[in-house]
């Protein structure tokens, strides 16, 4: 019997949601094939799904472009250890989860030590920063996108793609009903899963209250905080507005454990407002960064819409505010338009399930595991 070759796999993620994702892999991967090395760039749930860690990826999480400068030492840092790694190791396989401005310079050096790269969750280049197209038609091997728009998109300018569904989807959601039993609306308050997110959409939010309250005295409020820290820097906020006790309460177990109690749901734009269309609650997307960001972005992007909810809709069904527009007046009087309107929360139910329609079915990560593992053969 021959010696089985062992095969090495780099895998890069950089925010909470590609760590999950990249875990999710790793696991799938490693039922095909246990003897699978991996080493690379994640968090806490890759590393526990065994891939050697090289880089922490909390050390370089951040939003916005303006942000991005404040962590450059940390970045420039990750990026070359994860260069040296590469020439160190001669992985057989690269794969880049997301993070945009860092994997496709780590692409780069893949590309010319050979390595083979398959990026998994596309970067939104369809949306902004078009001129992306030719650094990854030079640098990706492959590519595996979430959506089905970014297939056609990838197709057309002539890169190798496969549209794979949602990695989402791969746990069974349950629909969530209305919360009927309530005589008073109940408001979940999403405000993002970074430290500088709640920092810009929370106070927005607790200041909303007594605006809301007006129309609905009754009014319940909900705010899921992702882990301990936030949850720390949540209740630090919501003593310090001095919102009545017991109108606004913290829900520990993140965005799904306050789904089945909300009518609706204030959240920052991201994987958050899928979540929420998947599990069938009215949203109302909100969404700040630096003055400075926000003016590069809008120079550079190419969409009507920032939430991905409406851009898989492909119009908008749920309000959107951006940036100056989110302030406690406006946020308000979106939640009462909304509460108040005839029948506008069916409305918004029954076309968010028609997004979730769209999003296809599960299945998202094994058909990338066959990708990956493909290409190492």
């Amino acid at each position: 019997m021959g010696m089985v070759s062992l095969k090495q796999v780099m895998i890069i993620a950089g925010e909470t949601s590609g760590d999950l994702h990249g875990a999710q892999l790793v696991q799938a991967m490693r039922r095909h094939r246990p003897e699978i090395v991996f080493i690379g760039m994640g968090g806490t749930a890759m590393a526990a799904a065994g891939v050697r860690i090289l880089v922490d990826a909390a050390s370089l999480s951040v939003v916005g472009i303006t942000e991005v400068l404040g962590r450059a030492g940390a970045i420039l840092k990750g990026y070359r250890t994860i260069r040296q790694a590469l020439r160190r190791f001669r992985p057989d396989l690269l794969i880049l989860i997301d993070f945009p401005d860092f994997n496709l310079r780590v692409a780069r050096t893949a590309k010319f030590l050979g390595i083979r790269v398959l990026y998994y969750i596309s970067p939104q280049i369809w949306a902004w920063r078009t001129g992306r197209v030719r650094t990854i038609r030079k640098r990706v091997d492959h590519m595996a996108v979430i959506f089905p728009f970014e297939s056609c998109f990838f197709q057309s300018n002539a890169i190798p793609v496969t549209y794979v569904g949602h990695p989402l989807l791969d746990h069974p959601w349950p629909e969530v009903k209305v919360p009927n039993n309530n005589p008073y609306p109940v408001i979940g308050f999403l405000p993002g899963s970074r430290k500088q997110e709640i920092e810009r959409h929370l106070p927005v939010m607790l200041k909303s209250i007594p605006l809301i309250t007006r129309c609905f005295d009754k009014a319940r409020y909900l705010v899921a905080p992702a882990d301990k820290t936030q949850h720390r820097l949540t209740d630090a906020m919501i003593k310090a507005r001095g919102v009545l006790p017991g109108a606004c309460e913290i829900f520990d177990g993140g965005a799904r454990a306050i789904f089945p109690r909300c009518h609706l749901v204030l959240a920052a734009s991201g994987t958050v407002t899928l979540e929420a269309a998947i599990a069938g609650v009215p949203m109302i997307v909100i969404y700040r960064v630096s003055p400075l960001s926000y003016l590069l972005g809008r120079i550079m992007i190419r969409v009507s819409y920032i939430s991905l909810v409406n851009l898989i809709a492909g119009r908008e069904i749920v309000p959107e505010l951006i940036q100056n527009e989110v302030s406690p007046e406006k946020v308000a009087h979106e939640v009462v338009a909304m509460l108040t309107g005839e029948g506008r929360l069916d409305t918004v139910r029954r076309e968010l399930s028609v997004v979730r329609k769209r999003l296809g079915v599960g299945g998202a990560t094994e058909r990338v595991a066959d990708l990956a593992l493909g290409m190492i053969d």
